[in-house]
């Protein structure tokens, strides 16, 4: 691994680690709950079903509710190509226990699958997929609003 202008290179892909980026909203001048808003509501927006909204969604609303564009950024990039299945399937599974579906994999024939066949399968999973994900980012934005709070109050000492 290799430093290279504050970013690491592993595997030909430069990647801006998660302490790195903590590191980036503890340093924001700006009020504690200021900052743990815009870090909140990116990772509620990050978990959002709103998939492929995420970054102008995230733009647009730091901006409107003057908030720190950066810092509800790296909030909204809790969520990426590696953490959004795990993030939106344990989303879509609460989702469904709390609506009560309970078959959550129909049996399917493979052998003739299909775009429109794989949809028409799994169409029953999309309000569990919304009310799972989005129940999912309101808390998971609660916790991180307190523990972004909390540790920025503590590294300003």
């Amino acid at each position: 691994m290799k430093a290279i202008s504050g970013r690491y290179r592993r595997g030909g892909i430069s990647t801006l680690h998660f302490k790195d980026r903590i590191r980036q909203v503890l340093s924001v001048n700006e009020p504690p709950h200021k900052v743990a808003q815009a870090f909140a509501m990116g990772i509620f927006i990050g978990m959002s079903p709103l998939l492929g909204l995420h970054t102008i969604l995230g733009i647009v609303l730091a901006w409107q509710l003057r908030l720190n564009k950066l810092v509800t950024l790296i909030g909204v990039y809790v969520t990426n190509p590696w953490t959004i299945v795990p993030i939106y399937t344990f989303g879509t599974w609460f989702g469904a226990k709390i609506l009560g579906v309970s078959n959550i994999i129909p049996p399917m024939d493979w052998s003739h699958m299909t775009c429109k066949v794989l949809f028409n399968e799994f169409k029953h999973l999309l309000m569990p997929f919304i009310v799972g994900s989005t129940l999912i980012g309101f808390f998971s934005a609660i916790l991180g609003y307190i523990l972004i709070y909390r540790a920025v109050k503590h590294n300003r000492g």
